[in-house]
């Protein structure tokens, strides 16, 4: 299912009205889900092939993995050993559908996830780009994307130093941009809400903007 949520209403079932139908995604029947209105729009919740299958193949496609449907993944964090390869075993059967659905078609394709396992899986099931979504902690992201060979990064708005939307009071002295530009990384922020908000960040140096709208640039 291709869904940015928890829930069909919306964010952790808060009704923010995103279908008129409510439920977790990965507790609900897949016919409830496909047939969930989306923003009154007559279209409705589609699955990945789907998706792929109306963008043109010249398009790249970002894949968030979001949770499959599992209380005991772990959330932004660097792990390793015995830890890792628990969190490995859950995703596994989700991630080899998702990557069987994507090779019949032409599209580039970057996985992006906030969990490490999730990327780890990737990179042993195909060559197709990954991209850590940065948390709670610089170290961890930075690390993530070097574990896994990442093409870019996704870090908040409030990590992007030289802009008035930095964060000091946690993210201290970090400059991720540079690090990344070190790296030869892309650094593609989320998720912005305005011109404003875009401009600040282009002028930052970074690659690309998160929106949920494309009008945040000016045409």
């Amino acid at each position: 299912m291709v869904f940015h949520d928890d829930d069909l209403a919306g964010r952790d079932g808060e009704g923010m009205g995103i279908t008129e139908t409510s439920g977790v995604v990965w507790e609900t029947d897949t016919e409830t889900v496909t047939s969930a209105e989306v923003l009154q729009s007559g279209e409705t919740v589609p699955r990945l092939g789907e998706l792929l299958e109306s963008i043109p193949s010249a398009v790249g496609v970002n894949i968030e993995l979001k949770n499959p449907g599992s209380t005991s993944l772990r959330f932004g964090e660097k792990l390793s050993g015995e830890a890792l390869d628990a969190q490995k075993a859950v995703w596994r059967p989700f991630i080899d559908r998702v990557v069987d659905i994507v090779s019949t078609h032409d599209h580039e394709i970057l996985f992006s996830s906030f969990y490490e396992a999730a990327l780890a899986v990737v990179a042993e099931q195909s060559t197709a780009s990954v991209a850590p979504i940065l948390w709670e902690s610089v170290d961890d992201g930075v690390a993530i994307a070097e574990a896994y060979d990442a093409d870019a990064i996704h870090p908040p708005v409030a990590m992007i130093r030289n802009t008035p939307f930095f964060d000091h009071g946690r993210f201290g002295e970090t400059d991720l941009v540079r690090t990344a530009q070190r790296h030869g990384w892309d650094v593609n922020v989320w998720t912005v809400e305005s011109w404003y908000q875009a401009d600040r960040l282009l002028d930052a140096g970074v690659n690309g903007l998160i929106a949920d709208y494309s009008t945040v640039l000016p045409k």
